[in-house]
């Protein structure tokens, strides 16, 4: 009888500071896609108003990380194995879409970019959906997951927190017993102002949970159709600025265009007190705070806060008074 192997001690769950930096690299692991947009093992989240490219944008990156070849402005320092999981195309229809991409990178990507064409009817929010994408991705090999679009992979309703929260923990135990980073492809809402990126995301709140990354793709100009912006939120990093691509329709390529155009600050509009006494005068001998804030929006052209800015520094200098609820003209 052979002595059994001794087992190695296991490794203490509470560790110093000390050993902790001691288990650091010399320097942090380069992203997957540089600069910083999708982490070793992260989530990236890729969203975007309908038929804005997002699923175009997606597939070129997928053969660019499947080829260890730079593409569309971004740096790629590896080949890695990619799985895409996509939802919209019958599979013949993605290939040939895959097809027409492949020729900018020969046959580099290849052996490395990997289709689930059973994809379609699995719910990550179902454990055997979950079974089946996780299959998926031991078959593959895969370093990277691409879902395509999320609404295909559950039945959950995104404008509840919980259910989205639910979904969300779903992405993570895909991630997590994977060992894949994800590419997920998402929609936003439908108003959403300037300056938001992640939390234009649909289930916004509980995606700002899981997500590392979030790129959001606009049409910076109905007149370039051809052109979109790229907009950019970190969680552990500075974003880049925003960025132009341009994309050919024969080849279905994207291409770096710059950086967009730097945003126009909004100019300030002063409101004085006499724009205040000419809307009041105008409403008759008195007037309710909402008729006059509206009456002076509408006379100044200017926002609802500058509007009751102006009405209290008119109150303060006299030149309207305030009694019973009621404004009118100082007698």
């Amino acid at each position: 009888m052979k002595p059994a192997a001794a087992k190695d001690p296991p490794k203490p769950a509470v560790l110093s500071l000390a050993q902790l930096l001691a288990e650091q690299p010399d320097s942090p692991p380069p992203g997957w896609i540089e600069p910083g947009l999708l982490p070793p093992g992260g989530i990236l989240f890729v969203g975007g108003e309908p038929k804005v490219g997002k699923s175009l944008l997606v597939a070129n990156l997928a053969l660019a990380l499947a080829a260890g070849k730079d593409r569309a402005g971004f740096r790629i320092p590896a080949a890695r194995r990619v799985l895409v999981c996509q939802f919209e195309l019958p599979t013949p229809q993605f290939v040939e879409r895959l097809a027409s991409m492949r020729r900018a990178v020969g046959a580099a990507a290849d052996q490395n970019l990997l289709v689930d064409t059973r994809a379609g009817g699995n719910l990550l929010s179902a454990p055997q959906g979950l079974n089946h994408f996780l299959n998926a991705a031991r078959q593959a090999a895969a370093e990277v997951i691409v879902l395509d679009p999320l609404y295909s992979t559950h039945d959950q309703d995104e404008n509840d927190t919980r259910s989205m929260a639910a979904l969300c923990q779903s992405l993570l135990r895909l991630r997590d017993a994977s060992k894949a980073a994800l590419i997920v492809v998402h929609h936003v809402r439908k108003s959403i102002g300037r300056d938001e990126i992640g939390s234009a995301f649909r289930g916004s709140s509980a995606l700002h949970a899981v997500g590392d990354s979030y790129l959001l793709l606009t049409r910076p100009s109905a007149h370039l159709s051809a052109t979109v912006e790229l907009r950019f939120q970190f969680r552990y990093a500075a974003p880049p600025e925003p960025r132009l691509l341009q994309l050919d329709p024969h080849t279905l390529c994207f291409s770096a265009a710059g950086l967009a155009p730097a945003k126009t600050a909004a100019v300030r509009k002063k409101v004085e007190p006499e724009h205040v006494t000419k809307a009041l005068a105008g409403l008759g001998q008195q007037a309710r705070y909402n008729q006059l804030r509206e009456q002076v929006m509408d006379l100044a052209d200017c926002s609802r806060r500058t509007a009751q800015l102006a009405i209290a520094e008119a109150c303060q200098q006299g030149s309207i008074v305030q009694a019973n609820g009621q404004y009118r003209l100082p007698i």
